[in-house]
């Protein structure tokens, strides 16, 4: 993408970097075990970089601990206090995401000393629902010049601290006020610092992943951002299981379990719906790229799904399971009913893992 590569612990964002995916837990650390849990699920699920929210003593007094349970890379998500930011750094933070014009001069100039000793980097993060007063006075709402304007004076507090490690999101709830905001941004930073690319509080997972899709592939495919985040009101994991199909649709990454399903007409005689869920739960662990088809009818099952490695259709409750071998798509299984017919292929999937 062009942009500075950047470290977030054992990852690397920007460059010519593969996008990285991000997720935030939505348990409080008031509830530790809970959060333990949620955390390892989402690490479990594909998740590259970890964001929890550390909005009291408390929870930066465990953010030590938290990390001791992960290997993924742990950010402490800042508002307003800047001790917490310390606390969070020294207790092994890979990252911060605070917004430096909220907590003044000079305990940003804190926090970024501390930050160049742990050399770890800090996001800027703008949202359109806390603008600062004066941008907002200037534009008289938070359009996208006023996100745009917001981003790059709070990147550059941190550029006269003569600080460049940085990560820049730019949020609004709004998709095309979004797009706009980093396209902005995008012309102004000419492709210095990387960013963070999402659509805040998009609403629930039917409309959440809407927006999140068509905002965040819409910039993806313009060479825009180089880390993304899903955010859903909804379970955490489905953020990542999201971001990943995203990233797999456009061609960006390659590993895990990709679905084809057929949309199903009156020939089909088999619930092709439940089926294709059915295998993607349970084939949401895979890491290696693998591709399933699931077709509805023995007519155009097989030919539409060629380039599937493997794949699955029937009739009249019976199924008949095929594959590509030298190039050509051959029948494996014939007749058999479901169970057999999808333990056959998750296990096909895992043995390609190997």
């Amino acid at each position: 993408m062009g942009y500075k590569e950047i470290k977030v612990g054992a990852v690397t964002v920007g460059g010519a970097f593969p996008i990285s995916v991000q997720s935030m837990c939505s348990v409080p650390f008031s509830r530790f075990k809970e959060l333990v849990f949620q955390a390892k699920e989402l690490e479990e699920t594909g998740c590259d970089i970890l964001r929890v929210s550390v909005p009291d003593k408390e929870s930066a007094e465990l953010f030590g601990k938290l990390k001791k349970e992960l290997k993924i890379p742990l950010v402490a998500d800042i508002h307003f206090d800047h001790r917490l930011a310390l606390a969070a750094i020294d207790a092994g933070a890979d990252k911060i995401r605070i917004n430096p014009g909220n907590i003044g001069t000079e305990n940003i100039k804190t926090v970024v000393n501390k930050a160049k000793e742990h050399g770890i980097p800090i996001r800027v993060g703008v949202n359109s629902g806390s603008l600062e007063k004066v941008v907002l006075e200037k534009y008289g709402a938070p359009v996208p010049e006023a996100l745009a304007e917001s981003a790059k004076k709070n990147v550059e507090i941190l550029e006269k601290l003569d600080f460049g490690d940085i990560i820049v999101s730019i949020k609004s709830s709004d998709v095309v006020s979004t797009i706009k905001s980093y396209r902005i941004f995008d012309s102004i930073n000419s492709g210095r610092y990387p960013l963070h690319v999402g659509v805040t509080e998009a609403g629930t997972l039917k409309s959440g992943l809407i927006k999140n899709s068509v905002g965040i592939g819409a910039l993806l495919l313009e060479g825009i951002g180089s880390t993304i985040r899903y955010s859903l009101s909804a379970p955490p994991n489905e953020e990542i299981t999201a971001a990943k199909t995203l990233l797999r649709a456009l061609g960006l990454r390659k590993e895990g379990v990709e679905i084809i399903a057929c949309p199903t007409c009156g020939r089909t005689t088999i619930d092709v719906t439940e089926l294709a869920d059915e295998l993607e739960n349970k084939l949401t662990g895979v890491k290696k790229r693998f591709k399933v088809a699931v077709m509805g009818c023995v007519v155009n099952g097989p030919g539409e799904a060629a380039e599937a490695d493997i794949g699955v259709t029937g009739a009249a409750g019976k199924y008949v399971v095929f594959k590509k071998e030298n190039g050509k798509t051959i029948v494996v299984l014939k007749d058999a009913d479901r169970k057999t017919a999808t333990d056959f292929i998750i296990n096909a999937a895992k043995e390609n893992e190997r």
